[in-house]
């Protein structure tokens, strides 16, 4: 299933026909994926008419929920392919998990803003996203228990994955985060897993906030 909410749709496809294909958002099922959620139902009730801006916007202290484009850039470059499990660090609102419902089997949340965590979750609910686990907690730590992981992705970034996230991604994984280069820099760097190691490409500039 593909539509969760005819509301604002029209704003949606201008949003994916303006920010992403007029880009180089190409992969049909992210672009699909991005016409369906309702992005507008994940901000503060102030910031909804913003909702499909070109533009992050504001959570709360500290916090914010990502650039359309950006969202739809990292969905792309983790290249899932709909059976993948993946983790997400730093969900905040609850976004890009449902951008990941469905483009993957299941997704697992982590966002260390107790408020943040306890929101996103009822708006997964809400729009019945069955396959998405929310928890309060230390991002850094990953979820075990869960893994191994097909894919990780960090919506914060740091000057490095975090040796539990790389330990609980399969080999052939992907890792997706925004990697501090320097005073002011972020790149968003992909990882893949090899037996002799990691893969590494940077793909572009980023500003996100950092891991805590």
């Amino acid at each position: 299933m593909l539509t969760f909410f005819d509301e604002r749709a029209a704003e949606r496809e201008a949003m994916v026909r303006f920010q992403m294909e007029a880009r180089d958002i190409r992969d049909p099922r992210v672009l699909r994926t991005l016409r369906a959620v309702p992005r507008h139902l994940f901000v503060p009730q102030a910031s909804q008419v913003l909702a499909y801006e070109d533009h992050p916007l504001p959570l709360g202290p500290g916090q914010t929920i990502s650039q359309p484009y950006i969202v739809a850039f990292m969905a792309q470059a983790l290249g899932l392919e709909g059976g993948e499990r993946v983790l997400e660090i730093g969900s905040g609102c609850g976004y890009f998990c449902a951008v990941l419902s469905l483009l993957a089997a299941e997704v697992f949340g982590i966002e260390l803003d107790a408020g943040l965590a306890e929101r996103s979750a009822l708006h997964l609910q809400r729009l019945a996203c069955a396959n998405v686990h929310i928890r309060c907690g230390d991002g850094a730590l990953g979820w075990a228990e869960e893994g191994p992981f097909d894919a990780v992705t960090l919506s914060c970034s740091a000057p490095e994955l975090p040796e539990p996230l790389w330990d609980q991604l399969r080999t052939g994984g992907r890792a997706l985060f925004p990697q501090n280069m320097g005073p002011g820099r972020q790149d968003l760097v992909l990882q893949i897993k090899t037996d002799a190691g990691a893969q590494t490409q940077s793909l572009l500039p980023v500003a996100f906030v950092p891991l805590r």
